[in-house]
């Protein structure tokens, strides 16, 4: 399995949300258009925003922690028809459970729970050289907004 980071977000040109998750070594991107509420919903997460009422991601992590379960891992696991399938790997004391998933979910998941994203290794061939779709030039200005966003928010 291939370990996948969130990178951040980009938007297509009807400004429909993709995020960009890259792997470990920063050298392939795999795009997944998402929905707006949940391209939200993981920015939230990304950004450590907390808000006063749980948000529906937040609401399934406390059913979890209620019943003495955690999120263990997720993985995207298929693609059939242009849409991606995951899996959101719920562990207990006596057992770890698949639930099937969309991928923003998963993901939303995922960062609210510290739990890694994994991609099946016969899904690689969908990931994208991200050297084939920006110079290097441009890779480094994207880093420094990304390096910025986190020192910034080690001020607060």
């Amino acid at each position: 399995m291939i370990k996948l980071m969130i990178k951040g977000f980009a938007y297509d040109v009807s400004g429909s949300p993709i995020i960009l998750l890259t792997d470990e070594e920063e050298e392939k991107v795999l795009p997944l258009w998402i929905g707006m509420l949940e391209a939200h919903s993981i920015a939230l997460a990304v950004e450590g925003t907390e808000l006063p009422r749980p948000m529906t991601h937040d609401l399934i992590l406390n059913i979890c922690k209620q019943f003495n379960a955690a999120i263990s891992e997720i993985i995207i696991t298929d693609l059939r028809d242009n849409t991606f399938y995951a899996s959101i790997y719920i562990s207990t004391e006596t057992a770890t459970i698949p639930m099937d998933a969309r991928p923003s979910d998963a993901i939303a998941l995922a960062i609210r729970s510290s739990a890694p994203i994994y991609l099946k290794n016969e899904l690689a061939d969908n990931m994208l050289s991200i050297s084939e779709l920006i110079d290097e030039e441009t890779r480094k200005e994207i880093d420094k907004i990304f390096n910025m966003k986190d020192f910034k928010k080690s001020l607060h």
